[in-house]
């Protein structure tokens, strides 16, 4: 066997003393890199140097041929310097309280002497399935960690989303006005709040509220105050969001709810920079940062006439436009992931990651509510897990999205269903060329040859 093949297989490390058994289970294993060990100090030597996903393990090594505690001592040195390794032991018959005692030690599995190769081999197949599973959960963990968050709070590693971070992070020190248009869920107020923080006004307050949640009655008077007696309740004068952020920044999300007298008002402050409390005849010169954000299609609102066109052009100075989730290619599984971390620790402790059909389910789902959609699934299905993996059906998911299959030109359908494939396929592998044909099931030149055509970058 090559170098080259050898190292692209996964290692499987045999500990076993009998000459006959290493040769047979040698060569049951053509899809692994097999390493052999015949006692403890070798089977300790190999697992430092090469590191093996998989050990199967004879509790009885010599010294102690017909015992375990030779096999005990190398299964606890081989928790202690790698504890990811998923290692199977072998018993002999009547050895079930051994093989019990491993699990308890640390093993994954166990096996029952005579071999049945063919039983073995589908525990092996299986074990160095969930080491895969638990190794990339460890990865998207560590990405999460070490640098895929932006603006110090947005976690995304889709060149869709970091184009709008570094736009956000341009204007962030600078005077003019931002408008944020994205569906409901994208995470308007984080970036908004990124905007901020990156600014010169970080040491300010930043204040959220959110225009179409307010009845219109009460908007003027949560934007603007309102003096003691200026109305029924008004039983002191309080400050609105505008006067709160002073030194700050104000983010008026759904500002296209703000209704059209509402608006004359608010350009005033914006052209003047001074502001009246309701009730009240005295302008107070404010200085407040105002961002805003909607999902509404304000310019066919300005020609329906709800909406003011020079108020547009005031609050729309740079006009950042916010992806979908499904328009952020990997996002949903490194977000899933963060998610998953955090309602565990509060939630369900024993869950530590997803199965390989739950990474399947939010990679194929469209996510129409975006990232508010995602956050809120993960929480069910780490409520309704029952073992330490997510599967897909606790995240509650129909079958992927078959919006391709709908177009009437079928050529352009493939073209799409194959660059949304390539693109989640290279998120998955954090852009290793290798690991992506593989995950594809195609050769590194095949792909190669589609990144080129696609106009996609490994």
């Amino acid at each position: 066997m090559s170098n080259d093949k050898t190292s692209s297989l996964p290692k499987l490390l045999i500990v076993e003393d009998d000459a006959g058994l290493q040769a047979q289970l040698k060569w049951s294993y053509e899809d692994f890199e097999v390493l052999i060990a015949g006692d403890r100090a070798s089977a300790l030597a190999l697992l430092r140097s090469e590191a093996p996903d998989v050990v199967t393990l004879d509790l009885g090594l010599p010294p102690d041929p017909d015992g375990v505690t030779e096999g005990f001592a190398v299964l606890d040195e081989i928790m202690a310097l790698k504890p990811d390794t998923k290692v199977i032991v072998a018993s002999g018959h009547g050895a079930r309280e051994s093989a019990l005692q491993a699990i308890a030690r640390g093993a994954y599995d166990f096996y029952q002497k005579p071999v049945d190769i063919d039983a073995l081999g589908l525990i092996v197949r299986r074990a160095l399935q969930l080491h895969r599973l638990e190794d990339e959960n460890r990865r998207l963990a560590a990405r999460v960690e070490k640098g895929d968050k932006v603006l110090g709070r947005m976690i995304t590693a889709a060149p869709e989303m970091l184009k709008v971070a570094r736009t956000i992070e341009r204007v962030a020190n600078t005077k003019v006005s931002v408008m944020l248009l994205g569906a409901s869920g994208t995470g308007k107020e984080l970036l908004a709040r990124g905007l901020h923080e990156a600014s010169d006004r970080a040491g300010g307050t930043f204040v959220a509220i959110n225009c179409a949640a307010i009845p219109e009655n009460l908007l003027e008077s949560e934007l603007f105050g309102h003096e003691k007696g200026a109305f029924t309740g008004a039983i002191k004068t309080t400050q609105g969001k505008i006067e709160q952020a002073a030194g700050g920044t104000l983010f008026l999300d759904e500002v296209g709810d703000i209704p059209f007298q509402l608006q004359v008002k608010l350009l005033r402050f914006l052209q003047e920079r001074v502001i009246e409390r309701v009730g009240s005849r005295t302008s107070i010169a404010v200085d407040t940062r105002v961002v805003c954000a909607t999902h509404q299609d304000l310019e066919a609102m300005i020609a329906q006439g709800r909406f003011r066109e020079d108020l547009y052009y005031r609050l729309a100075e740079i006009v950042v436009r916010i992806p979908t989730l499904a328009e952020r290619p990997g996002d949903a599984t490194l977000l899933a992931k963060t998610f998953l971390t955090r309602f565990a620790k509060e939630m369900n402790p024993s869950v530590r990651g997803f199965a390989a059909d739950a990474l399947a389910a939010i990679d194929g789902w469209a996510w129409p509510g975006n990232v508010r959609e995602l956050e809120n699934r993960v929480k069910r299905a780490v409520i309704m897990a029952d073992g330490k993996l997510v599967h897909a059906a606790d995240l509650d998911l129909a079958q992927p999205d078959e919006q391709a299959l709908n177009a009437l030109n079928l050529k352009t359908a493939r073209e799409a269903a194959d660059r949304k494939v390539i693109r989640h396929a290279l998120a998955r592998s954090e852009g290793n060329i290798s690991s992506t044909a593989k995950m594809l099931g195609i050769s590194r030149p095949t792909l190669y040859d589609l990144l080129k055509q696609y106009d996609l970058h490994g």
